[in-house]
């Protein structure tokens, strides 16, 4: 009895010659057919609201024929002056994305590094401070950023760009994230420390060994900011600032057909956002061969 056991744990911990190894599975794993089904639920529930506001578009309001004139009406300069706000509001918003994803990597990746790198006892400071927005509804937050954009407004104006650095506080978690997740996997004190007994400098260590190791992170980070940036509604209503969100609810109110139009494109834009972050870092990879 006692060599039977001993010889199925052996053929569990060394598999024969020619036997992949299995690997150990925690939890309740479904099959392929239950993860297709899943899949194919979870696509229907998501593509029947976007089909169904892409028909509505190329409906007429009386009749319910189908034609392009709601499209057509996007670019008749007869009528541009009805979509002129959001235009803007959609240049606002890519101001801020511009800026808040700079303030991103130029701000936060830099203090992460330094506290992965040189002074790890603050990085629990630096990851509770990044999380916190996370858990204060923005309602909440805009009620703070109320006296504080007061000072903002007579010392900077009140372009939209200035609402940048509150948005950069909404999306700290969200840009956080990816790129803590992709220095957990590194161990950047021992490939700093290896550039560095080769004679490069700091800075050098960082361009040309640290940040292409993080090249997944930080575009994941970088998409993701922009994706929240585009999406931002609260901060912006508050604050009476034009964006690309403000200007499409009152554009809701006069022309429904073009503020879906608009509402679709920025719902496919975000789509497009999350398949490159989830193929990010894979591209230029060179593929391992089949032995």
């Amino acid at each position: 009895m006692t060599t039977a056991a001993a010889a199925r744990v052996a053929d569990t911990v060394e598999p024969s010659p020619g036997r992949r190894p299995r690997r150990a599975r925690f939890g309740a794993v479904p099959s392929r057919p239950t993860g297709a089904i899943v899949l194919i639920v979870i696509g229907v529930l998501f593509a029947v609201p976007l089909l169904a506001t892409a028909w509505f578009t190329f409906q007429t309001a009386s009749t319910g024929a189908f034609t392009l004139a709601h499209y057509a009406a996007i670019f008749d300069p007869a009528q541009s002056s009805n979509y002129s706000d959001l235009f803007a509001g959609l240049g606002n918003s890519i101001v801020l994305a511009i800026i808040v994803v700079a303030i991103i990597v130029l701000l936060l990746l830099p203090a992460m590094l330094l506290a992965e790198l040189r002074f790890p006892r603050v990085h629990r400071v630096l990851e509770f401070v990044c999380l916190i927005p996370i858990t204060v509804p923005t309602i909440v937050l805009v009620v703070g950023f109320i006296p504080v954009y007061q000072v903002v407004q007579s010392v900077l104006g009140s372009d939209p760009w200035t609402l940048a650095f509150a948005i950069g506080v909404i999306v700290l978690p969200y840009a956080y994230r990816p790129i803590q997740a992709n220095i957990g996997v590194l161990n950047l004190t021992t490939l700093t420390e290896a550039a560095r007994s080769l004679g490069a400098s700091w800075p050098m260590a960082v361009w040309r060994v640290v940040l292409p190791n993080l090249r997944r992170g930080l575009l994941s980070s970088c998409l993701l900011t922009v994706s929240v940036v585009l999406g931002e509604f609260t901060i912006a209503n508050f604050l009476g600032q034009n964006t690309f969100q403000t200007a499409l609810l009152l554009l809701q109110q006069t022309d429904g057909y073009v503020a879906a139009i608009f509402a679709l494109a920025a719902l496919l834009f975000v789509f497009v956002l999350l398949v490159v972050i989830s193929t990010a870092g894979s591209i230029g990879r060179p593929r391992k061969k089949k032995s």
